[in-house]
């Protein structure tokens, strides 16, 4: 919420609500209840947040619309680098908004802001996060939290400092049934837990191939390329990279784990207690349109990986814990505790999680906003099912709301500690999410040896130290726990 100059950690909302109290004690006049006033559900503007969007369209939408709980709170600003597209339709539902183009310029115009939700493609959400945490606003950002690893320790460190409420848009960490898979491993029913499997059937965009070339002569007029680019490089207009192709290419996107990482990782990390991975290691698919050559574009994320990363024990585990990630449609075995004739994880097996204790296994669905369909395997015969279909109480499991009623009760309040994905859990899992990326970026590094051939010296398990954030084994490979800005949009 907006600072005030009298104390810098009050909120302009309770700035607004002190004002009226004073007013009321000043006089002897009788205070009329609210619904006399307003009618019945009447909020007075002083009780309301006032919000603002960066990246108004796709999931943006959705985003700032639930966060304004059915306009009990108040949309001040939407910002997006194209408003022709699907942002047009935030625009028509927030008619009285103002619209801006560079978030830079609307956070700095648009003093009464109290809060933001950001909806960008991955490159931005670090960069905008921090510049809006820096000026005191709650945050709301979408997964994954940040572009890499560096970003992920920075913005956790900012929410600290500045005390500002965030939650980063995993919308399945708000789900209730994730209880019930808590209330299992925590049972111990399980015994000693050491695997888990995660899989997915992303990527569902256009990836494993060269990058597209730059074509300005067909970027639409409505669109602001420049500001899509934000903090990277400088090049010219790549068509069809907005508004969703972005994802399969590393200026901009994160690919499969980016996408849907933070949904299916967020499980096991959540309910195993799980920490810093101890070290990761991966293989790409390989892909051919010459004999004996592999396609090699490092550019862009591959068509298929598998990733393999180690953890400590922790009280839930009673053992060290490998964790394995396959994308492209590569999925695990079906696990013998599991009847050959029913899906693991997901609809027909395409995304989902495997916990894998010594005395049974739990499978689940993708943790976002389909079915969880939480799953008991005992090997003694016990089985224990959550329900197939769900019935969400209000959107996304109130995920944006739960956040915007801890952005009004204040930081470190109750409603703060509650939330699911506040920076404080989501900053270490999306570095957990992002390892996997740092593993395949490596895996790609090359260089020519005397006879002229390629060596790919970074096809090896790397060795990670979590508190100092580098790989020990592979200096090179630190290049990817950060990135280069372009001149104005550092972080």
């Amino acid at each position: 919420m907006k600072q005030t100059p009298e104390n810098p950690n009050r909120s302009q909302a309770d700035s607004r609500r002190e004002f009226l109290k004073k007013g009321a004690l000043a006089s002897s006049i009788f205070i009329v209840p609210r619904y006399v006033l307003g009618g019945p559900g009447f909020i007075p503007p002083s009780d309301r947040l006032h919000l603002a969007a960066i990246g108004a369209g796709g999931k943006g939408h959705s985003d700032i619309i639930n966060a304004s709980v059915g306009g009990r709170e108040r949309v001040v600003a939407l910002c997006d680098v194209d408003f022709s597209g699907s942002a047009s339709r935030t625009a028509e539902h927030f008619p009285k908004a103002k619209r801006y183009a560079d978030y830079r310029e609307m956070l700095d115009k648009e003093k009464g802001i109290d809060a933001v939700t950001i909806s960008t493609p991955d490159h931005v959400h670090g960069p905008a996060a921090a510049f809006a945490m820096q000026r005191g606003k709650h945050v709301y950002v979408q997964k994954p939290l940040t572009h890499n690893i560096r970003e992920a320790r920075l913005l956790t460190q900012m929410a600290r400092e500045k005390q500002v409420v965030t939650q980063m848009g995993n919308q399945g960490a708000s789900n209730p049934l994730l209880g019930m898979v808590q209330k299992w491993v925590d049972s111990g029913v399980l015994g000693t837990i050491s695997k888990v499997q995660v899989w997915t059937n992303r990527p569902v965009w256009p990836q494993g191939f060269a990058m597209p070339q730059p074509d300005p002569a067909r970027k639409p007029d409505a669109l602001d390329w420049d500001l899509w680019l934000g903090p990277a490089s400088e090049t010219p207009y790549i068509p069809n990279m907005h508004p969703f192709n972005w994802r399969g290419w590393w200026e901009y996107g994160t690919g499969a784990l980016g996408d849907v990482g933070c949904h299916l990782i967020d499980i096991p990390y959540r309910t195993l207690g799980l920490t810093f991975p101890t070290d990761a290691e991966c293989s790409v698919g390989s892909v051919y349109t010459q004999m004996w050559t592999p396609d090699y574009h490092p550019e862009g994320c591959p068509a298929s990986s598998f990733i393999t990363l180690h953890y400590e024990a922790t009280a839930k585990t009673g053992a060290p814990v490998e964790m394995t990630w396959s994308d492209g449609g590569i999925r695990p075995a079906h696990p013998e505790g599991i009847p050959a004739d029913m899906d693991i994880g997901g609809r027909d097996s395409a995304n989902g999680v495997l916990i894998i204790g010594e005395n049974g296994i739990i499978s689940t669905n993708i943790n976002d906003s389909s079915p969880l369909m939480p799953k008991l395997f005992l090997n003694d015969g016990t089985r224990e099912f959550g329900p197939e279909v769900e019935e969400m109480e209000e959107p996304e499991y109130g995920h944006q709301r739960k956040w915007v009623d801890a952005c009004k009760a204040g930081f470190d309040s109750e409603e703060h500690r509650s939330l699911t994905s506040s920076f404080d859990y989501a900053g270490p899992m999306t570095e957990t999410v992002l390892m996997g990326n740092l593993a395949i970026r490596s895996y790609m590094l090359r260089r020519e040896t005397e006879e002229g051939r390629h060596e790919f010296y970074g096809r090896k398990k790397l060795l990670w130290d979590g508190d100092a954030m580098r790989v020990t084994n592979l200096e090179e490979a630190n290049q990817f726990v950060g990135r280069t800005y372009r001149e104005g949009w550092e972080m």
